[in-house]
């Protein structure tokens, strides 16, 4: 089953033009970062190792100016991002599975750097709100050494069991991050305000976090006791 797509129109290897147009996209961010965001992180993961390292700082600073909204001038990072497709080669990626099992499919048929141009230039395609938990996404992604695989799943997402289940359905991810076993049917507001203050707790800056991861972990455990209370 098509969970999420990411169609990257670019230049043909054999031909001396950079550029890179965007396609079809199916990019879900609900619960963020969503299926479409672990999509995006995937096709930055998979190509960096053959980007060079002294452009990642600048891959760093594109993502926050995409995802802020902001003017991007052309060309940036040696391509040209737009509109226009005609004449480019197009690579298709995509998230496929079910609740049991995740899927990449990565199929690039042009440069690795115009891959990850295309998932981070994808943003603009996302709700702006949703911008807001996708980019840091993308910057972790930028971090990653490791196989694309339920390990990478796992720390993209946050979903501790790394499981596609946790992020395709949104009661199943709030229940998961406030610690309810996942087969919970009913839960009732006592038990979830109970391990809504327990977990606020633990993630306070107080107890050793940064104030930056603090302030994403409130906001994660907010959003997970208002799906569960329906507020």
């Amino acid at each position: 089953m098509l969970l999420a797509e990411l169609e990257i129109w670019h230049s043909r290897l054999t031909t001396p033009t950079r550029r890179v147009a965007l396609g079809h996209l199916v990019l879900p961010t609900n619960p963020a970062p969503g299926l479409g965001g672990v999509l995006l992180a995937a096709v930055v993961a998979a190509y960096l190792p053959a980007v060079d390292e002294e452009l990642v700082p600048d891959l760093g600073r594109l993502i926050d100016q995409v995802a802020g909204g902001e003017r991007v001038v052309q060309p940036r990072l040696l391509h040209r991002y737009q509109i226009d497709r005609h004449g480019l080669a197009v690579s298709v990626h995509q998230l496929n599975g079910d609740a049991d099992h995740v899927q990449f499919d990565l199929h690039s048929m042009g440069r690795p750097l115009s891959q990850i141009l295309g998932a981070v230039y994808a943003l603009e395609r996302i709700d702006f709100a949703a911008r807001r938990e996708v980019a840091p996404v993308l910057h972790r992604a930028l971090r990653w050494r490791g196989p694309i695989g339920p390990s990478f799943v796992a720390e993209i997402s946050g979903v501790a069991r790394g499981e596609l289940v946790g992020i395709t359905d949104s009661r199943l991810w709030a229940l998961d991050l406030l610690g309810f076993p996942m087969d919970s049917e009913k839960v009732s507001k006592k038990e979830v305000m109970a391990r809504f203050r327990r977990k606020l707790r633990d993630a306070h800056p107080d107890h050793g976090g940064s104030d930056a991861a603090a302030s994403h972990a409130i906001e994660r455990l907010t959003e997970a006791r208002r799906i569960l209370l329906q507020l």
